[in-house]
């Protein structure tokens, strides 16, 4: 049996009502197992897992986008995370006979849905990107939503689906499809937000560290500490306690302890 995983994000981790609201839609849905969802206050950003077979995934992707697009608003928007829309990215995970053409192919037609149906910009990104130059994440979201205004209005940056103009609630949903990414995070007991900084810099693969490893560094200001955030794209290649380690080394380096670790999503 095909089986397809789903991980959206969601701009918002301090309304647990508004959270419990957007998951309500997967609950709902037949055929869908709800795997984990966690929220975190300082990055003001919400996870949430399920798996199922392909429709009835899609079904409940489109009931999530819907509910929090009407739930959220961009415009009061703050946190820690990067984020560029409500429903910032949406990645959908081949896990059983589905190929990546095949997962493409959905990625693509949630997109379309969310373009035509919910009036919202998006851009495609990893595996189902329109051109090599948005692959990356981090590239889509540069500048992130503050910036989305006046980036939309480049010919460069006009999305692949929906309005090629601002929506001030929304923003834009960033979709995908991929290989299971691990989104793992190191808290370290400093407030020094340029230690996480320094270090995820030294790990990150774009400024020379590890392969498959993204990483910035966070302030986690209701917790009195920082966070070297990371996203494993690839770790089967890129163990974690390989990465784990190094963060370690390094922050002992600055003379400052690593305080816990989380596996989100």
């Amino acid at each position: 049996m095909k089986a397809l995983m789903c991980v959206p994000n969601i701009s918002e981790g301090t309304d647990l009502s508004v959270v419990e609201k957007v998951v309500d839609t997967i609950r709902s849905e037949p055929g869908v197992m709800l795997l984990d969802y966690s929220s975190n206050a300082d990055h003001n950003r919400s996870v949430i897992t399920y798996i199922g077979r392909p429709e009835p995934v899609v079904a409940a992707t489109k009931a999530l986008a819907k509910t929090a697009l009407a739930l959220i608003d961009m415009t009061r928007q703050k946190g820690s995370h990067p984020r560029q829309g409500a429903v910032d990215v949406v990645p959908f995970i081949p896990i059983r006979g589905i190929s990546e053409e095949e997962a493409v192919s959905i990625a693509r037609d949630f997109g379309r849905y969310v373009g035509e149906e919910l009036d919202v910009p998006v851009y495609f990104y990893e595996d189902a990107a329109t051109r090599p130059e948005r692959k990356s994440l981090a590239k889509v979201r540069t500048g992130q939503y503050e910036a989305l205004a006046k980036k939309i209005q480049k010919p460069e940056w006009a999305p692949d689906e929906g309005p090629a103009r601002f929506v001030p609630a929304s923003g834009s949903i960033q979709v995908s499809s991929r290989f299971p990414l691990v989104a793992f995070n190191i808290n370290l007991a400093t407030t020094d937000l340029g230690i996480a900084q320094s270090i995820a810099k030294s790990v990150r693969h774009i400024n020379g560290g590890f392969r498959y490893v993204r990483a910035i560094g966070l302030a986690l200001k209701e917790e009195g500490m920082v966070q070297v955030s990371m996203n494993l794209t690839h770790y089967e290649k890129t163990p974690i306690p390989m990465v784990a380690e190094a963060v370690k080394r390094e922050a002992a380096r600055y003379g400052v302890n690593v305080v816990g670790t989380e596996l989100v999503g």
